[in-house]
């Protein structure tokens, strides 16, 4: 009857509620679960890593932190435990990692940062780990094993001496960083007894990790970016000719090239090689700014660099309506162009690889203390920062800086070398002056990069002697 066929409507009616609201608790329940799988396996890590989450307070009263290492097995960082159960953090090394191994005093930085939950999670042998449990003893934690070489530390750090500023060594085919060094530094063991002056000490502000945190104007090495805009822009620049009388005057600005040097006429190969402020800056006024901020762009420049340390960002600011000082300036890195030494190493690790940046990590392995390999980094492409035929061009054009032009203390030597040199001015003075070089050794199949800054070199000391000194270091010693 009519009744009926009411109350079954209104029954369906009813049961299509409960279906919905069924549906969206389930919905809801799967995308929990999801967000739940998701954290574990990309977040958590990163979470637990971070200094300020106290569920490390919690692992650590549990497990002896684990050693890092270097890529041979040296040990770079370790924790001894005295008869009363105190325990020391220790750097067998001393300063000579300071910044890129860190401290766990005072924070954490450093590979003791981006390793830390690895150093403080335990895969000792399942039996072990319950024993030392019931006896209420703690685990030792597992090992990183990183990709940084002592020999090649050492002598990056022997061959700056006692200059400000860094050297980052890289491997361009796998992304591996061998040696990051930045002076002034410190003893990372004695981080906590220091930690007053180290703050307080604005004149050497030896706490800061200059080869990834550094901001400079990156001289002549930017020349680098700037001859890549020009052949993007000009498919003759091989037919490019300049006549340098020693300096170039537009407007009200004159700049010079570097001691005064007249280049006479030149070709791009030869601008390049003798680093001819005259025709960058020819070269700059003629370059769309739009175009070229895109290079820069591309070049990772105002953009997240692929770093698991504290870094700062690289600045190119030149405007579409800036005027002809500026753009002089900026094509032959000056102006307010900013740029790390470690972000050089990068642009200088693509132009090795053919163009492709691979993605830089730090840590190679992580092992249980008794050696067992519990995960292991792989080389990865970050990203394609230019075409193959550019960098072999970029790369041709900076053999000839060491052939004849300003890197000739790298010629004739028992490896081949490419790179490009730069003198940063920051100051009227002429004393303060910033050296920089970075190159590559055997270009035919680059097995090294090199990104080096001199603070305040004051001529007397220059990047491209520090560049060599490591080079002959990893091949002849």
């Amino acid at each position: 009857n009519r009744e009926d066929r009411k109350q079954r409507k209104q029954k369906r009616a009813r049961n299509k509620e409960f279906a919905r609201v069924t549906y969206v608790f389930v919905a809801l329940f799967i995308a929990m679960m999801g967000y739940i799988s998701y954290f574990n396996v990309a977040d958590g890590k990163e979470i637990i890593r971070s200094p300020y989450n106290k569920r490390q307070d919690s692992l650590s009263e549990r497990i002896i932190r684990g050693q890092i290492l270097d890529r041979n097995g040296n040990v770079l960082a370790q924790t001894t435990v005295a008869e009363d159960g105190t325990e020391t953090r220790e750097y067998p090394y001393g300063s000579l990692f300071a910044h890129v191994v860190g401290y766990t005093a005072q924070g954490k930085t450093g590979i003791e940062s981006i390793a830390n939950f690895d150093l403080l999670t335990s895969n000792a042998f399942v039996l072990e780990k319950i024993k030392n449990e019931l006896q209420d003893q703690k685990n030792v934690g597992d090992n990183v094993a990183t990709t940084l070489d002592v020999s090649l530390q050492q002598a990056a750090s022997d061959a700056l001496g006692g200059h400000r500023g860094a050297v980052v060594i890289m491997e361009p085919s796998t992304g591996k960083i061998l040696a990051m060094v930045s002076k002034p530094d410190y003893d990372p063991g004695s981080v906590a007894d220091n930690w007053e002056y180290l703050t307080n000490d604005t004149e050497n502000s030896a706490l800061l990790n200059r080869a990834t945190q550094g901001q400079y104007a990156p001289g002549s090495t930017f020349k680098i970016v700037t001859a890549l805009e020009y052949m993007r822009e000009r498919g003759d620049y091989d037919s490019y000719v300049y006549s340098c009388p020693g300096s170039i005057t537009v407007a009200d600005t004159t700049i010079q090239c570097y001691n005064g040097a007249v280049h006479g006429d030149v070709t791009f190969r030869d601008s390049i090689a003798y680093s001819c402020n005259g025709a960058f800056c020819e070269i700059g006024l003629g370059l769309d700014v739009a175009s070229f901020r895109q290079t820069a762009k591309e070049l990772l420049f105002d953009s997240k660099l692929p770093c698991d340390l504290v870094y700062n960002q690289s600045r190119f600011r030149l405007q579409e309506d800036a005027l002809a000082g500026d753009r002089m300036m900026t094509a032959m890195g000056q102006g307010q162009t900013q740029v790390s030494p470690y972000h050089m190493a990068l642009i200088m690790s693509a132009i090795a690889n053919g163009g492709t940046l691979m993605k830089p990590y730090l840590v190679d392995s992580v092992t249980n203390y008794s050696g067992t390999v519990i995960s292991r980094e792989r080389p990865e492409k970050y990203r394609d920062l230019m075409e193959p035929q550019e960098a072999a061009q970029l790369k041709d054009y900076m053999t000839s800086v060491v052939d004849y032009g300003t890197g000739t203390v790298l010629s004739g030597q028992g490896y081949t070398a490419a790179g490009k040199t730069g003198t940063a001015e920051y100051s009227s003075s002429e004393e303060k002056d910033h050296s920089w070089f970075v190159g590559m050794a055997n270009v035919d199949n680059p097995e090294l990069v090199i990104s080096v800054i001199i603070e305040s070199s004051d001529g007397a000391a220059s990047a491209v002697n520090i560049a060599r000194q490591v080079f002959d270091s990893y091949y002849y010693y």
